[in-house]
Parts: structure tokens; C-alpha cells; sequence
């Protein structure tokens, strides 16, 4: 069975939440690994405080919303790995809000982010992993991709095209030698998390028995390099949940209230908790 050290490795959004346990595990595991993310500073300083290797993770700034700057980055993780096999789309931003409350610009940068991200890298490495005929991506969603989420549409609604546009790809590229992955978590203890600790309209995202870590998620990832499932879903009795919710979205509205005032209770306990 082939092991994590002869990964090559890609990473978005390493230097927080996810994508920096990710990266942990990816090092501890001896991946040869190109971390990124939009604030080249803070992941400079976690490469540091982390003691990465330098001969095995390479660091780099990437704002995903770029062509030119996956260009350079996908090149550039190339010559230092000497290759790339694998590329792990976690970046991601958040901007609870209302509907009718919605600002344009926090929409669109959701939509370039966490949608147009993962498209932009995509076809930035597939073309590579195509004539190679192998490699594989795995996109971070949400399983807000599988049920809709009041007070986040925006970011369900990216979450919902990752998925869809994950399926979509893996039936195209598996027939050519290229996996493609998407994990759906439940809500996760990272900072964009914590941010959204004083919004009424983040209820619902905190309506879980509990959040996961970033940790469990990127044990997940690591699994599925291994395994290159299509999809999975953290925790799986969430997911299927979620599932059902999407088969039956008119049971959302019945829900809701009830996910709702938990949400907000539970939300309200972390904010005096951290009074």
C-alpha cells in the first residue's frame, strides 16, 4: 500500500483551521508538501512555530482567486517536490447574513473563494495530472453542501456548487486516470468559526452536539489519499442527515426552529464562556 511519504502534495489555506492541522499531519506523516495561503506572513510564522522541515514543506503566498498566481504556485510546487500527485482545496471564507441584509461584496468574494477557488485550481492541475493519468484532488466542502443552512445561503450555495462540480469532475477524470474527492464537514473549532460567534444569523451553524476539530478533519483527509472515496462525510450520522434534508428540503422549514434555538443557545454559552 503506497504511504503518505510518497505524496507530493498542494495545500490551500494552511496557515489556519484545517488546512494548518493538515499540513501538520502531512509533515509528521513525510509528505513532501507546498503550503499556501492568501496571508503569506501568518504562514510564515506558523512554518515557524511549527518547526515544518524545509526540505520536505515548502511555503508560499496564494490567493486562490488568481490564474497567475496558481500558475506560478502549481510551477513552483512542482520544482521544489520535483512533481505534484495530490492538490487539497481547504480555503474557504464565511459571511453570515440574512438575505435581505446581504452585502454584494462579501457575496462575491464568497462565490470567488470558495467556489471559483477550487474551479481555478482544478484546472490549473489537471492538465498535468491528465497526462500523467494520475493524482488526485480532494475539495473541502461542508455539510452545508448537502442541506440547505439559513443565515449562510451564500456560502451553502458555494458549498453546494463544490460538491456538485466535485461529482461532476470525478466522473470525468476517473475515466482518465484522476481522482477527485469531496469531504463534507459538520461545523468545525477553527477561527472563521470563532468569528461567527457573534452572529444571530450563525445559529444553525452552531446546532451540532458538538464542533468538530480541525484535527478529525484532516485525519479524514489523510484517509482519503489512501482510500480516494468520492465522498465523505464528517460525522457520518450528520451527513446522512443532511442527506435527507436535501432529498426532502421542504422539511428544512420544520427543522429549522428547532436547530435554531439550539444553535443560539449553544452559541451563547461559547460567547460567555469566553466573556
Amino acid at each position: 500500500m503506497r504511504t503518505h511519504r510518497a505524496f507530493k502534495v498542494l495545500v490551500t489555506g494552511s496557515a489556519s483551521g484545517i488546512g494548518l492541522a493538515l499540513t501538520d499531519r502531512l509533515a509528521k506523516a513525510g509528505a513532501s508538501v507546498f503550503a499556501t495561503d492568501a496571508d503569506g506572513e501568518a504562514l510564515r510564522e506558523a512554518a515557524k512555530e511549527r518547526s515544518w522541515p524545509d526540505d520536505r514543506v515548502h511555503t508560499a503566498a496564494l490567493d486562490v482567486r488568481e490564474d497567475a498566481r496558481w500558475t506560478a504556485a502549481v510551477g513552483a510546487a512542482v520544482g521544489a517536490m520535483d512533481g505534484l500527485d495530490t492538490l487539497i482545496n481547504v480555503a474557504g471564507v464565511i459571511h453570515p447574513a440574512w438575505v435581505h441584509d446581504l452585502d454584494l461584496e462579501d457575496a462575491e468574494q464568497q462565490v470567488a473563494v470558495n467556489l471559483m477557488g477550487v474551479v481555478r485550481g482544478m484546472r490549473a492541475v489537471t492538465p498535468g495530472f491528465v497526462q500523467r493519468r494520475r493524482g488526485h484532488v480532494i475539495n473541502v466542502a461542508s455539510l452545508a453542501a448537502l442541506a440547505p443552512v439559513e443565515g449562510i445561503a451564500v456560502y451553502s450555495a458555494t458549498k453546494y456548487a463544490v460538491r456538485g462540480f466535485s461529482l461532476a469532475a470525478s466522473t470525468e477524470l476517473r475515466r482518465k486516470g484522476v481522482a477527485v474527492t469531496v469531504i463534507c464537514p459538520d461545523a468545525v473549532r477553527t477561527p472563521m468559526l470563532d468569528r461567527q460567534e457573534s452572529f444571530e444569523e450563525a445559529d444553525m451553524v452552531f446546532s451540532g452536539p458538538r464542533e468538530l476539530t480541525p484535527d478529525e478533519v484532516a485525519a479524514a483527509v489523510l484517509d482519503a489519499m489512501i482510500g480516494r472515496p468520492l465522498e465523505v462525510f464528517l460525522p457520518r450520522h450528520r451527513g446522512w442527515m443532511a442527506r435527507l434534508v436535501d432529498v426532502f428540503p421542504e422539511s428544512a422549514s420544520t427543522l429549522s426552529n428547532l436547530f435554531r434555538r439550539r444553535g443560539q443557545k449553544r452559541r451563547a454559552n461559547l460567547q460567555d464562556r469566553r466573556g
